[in-house]
């Protein structure tokens, strides 16, 4: 290996490296009270090794965000571009599975994309493409007609609020004596999504009886 790609390689590894460091200062420390001086005695660099890869905290904390979410897209473009002819709302229930688990499973990065408190930016906020993928599955529902005629910008958006407090919910709340988590995911998202089905008529008269039943015995 030549002097250049050996420059190239340790460069690569030090930015890993400052990344998985900064990673784990600002879920201990807050956002607040993260410094880079700190992440430099962390990783034994100088301050300026680091900011020759990051002009503030600002920007590194925009890194890690980036990073996270960038695992949760590549989770939801597999089923996005999954089989064409699975049923659309079978495969939203899929992606919001998918969302919560790569929460539970990576309650670094979740924090990071939606837990860690920070100074309100002046600049509009950016969606970022998971949210898109989101949106399209929703418009597939629509416009397969297995769900009723919605605004897929506010059910879209419905959506993520429900999956999201229960994701956050098992990440803050692990001590709470919540019931099997897989029942619970399973109801959230079933509850969400049931509501927006489109139904036939004997469905609706069966519904409608469930219900008759139900307040007959209030």
């Amino acid at each position: 290996m030549n002097a250049i790609l050996r420059r190239k390689q340790h460069k690569a590894e030090l930015r890993t490296q400052i990344l998985e460091a900064a990673r784990e200062i600002f879920v201990r420390d807050g956002y607040e009270s993260f410094s880079m001086r700190k992440l430099a005695q962390r990783i034994e660099y100088s301050p300026g090794s680091i900011y020759l890869h990051f002009k503030n905290k600002e920007e590194l904390f925009e890194s890690l965000v980036e990073e996270s979410f960038d695992r949760l897209l590549r989770a939801l473009n597999r089923l996005k571009n999954g089989h064409p002819q699975q049923d659309p709302a079978a495969t939203l229930k899929k992606g919001l599975r998918a969302y919560v688990d790569f929460g539970l499973r990576n309650p670094s990065d979740y924090r990071f994309a939606f837990l860690l408190r920070r100074p309100l930016h002046r600049r509009p906020y950016k969606v970022h493409p998971a949210f898109d993928v989101l949106r399209y599955m929703v418009g597939r529902c629509v416009e397969e007609k297995h769900f009723r005629t919605v605004d897929i910008e506010t059910t879209s958006q419905a959506l993520w609020a429900a999956i999201h407090g229960i994701t956050s919910l098992l990440i803050q709340r692990p001590t709470f004596p919540w019931v099997a988590r897989r029942k619970l995911i399973d109801q959230v998202i079933n509850n969400a999504i049931d509501g927006l089905m489109v139904r036939t008529d004997q469905e609706e008269e069966t519904r409608a009886g469930v219900q008759h039943v139900q307040l007959s015995h209030l």
